[in-house]
């Protein structure tokens, strides 16, 4: 069986912890950032876990864990 490929943006978006949740972090904070206030660029920092169900999509999208 050939090797299956892990979906390049869940490598760029997403990390699996050693209990083997899935954080994220938040949307809109990449870049044009001026047009957000500092009050939304604050409160959106940091990773949040993604619900279970979620998680269990993700997961596929990545057959090896993300290193």
């Amino acid at each position: 069986m050939p090797k299956l490929k892990t979906k390049s943006g869940v490598k760029k978006r997403f990390k699996i912890t050693a209990t083997g949740k899935v954080l994220a972090g938040p949307a809109g904070k990449r870049h044009r950032l001026l047009s957000h206030n500092s009050k939304y660029i604050r409160q959106n920092r940091g990773n949040s876990v993604i619900s279970d169900v979620e998680a269990t999509r993700i997961k596929l999208w990545a057959p090896y864990g993300i290193a």
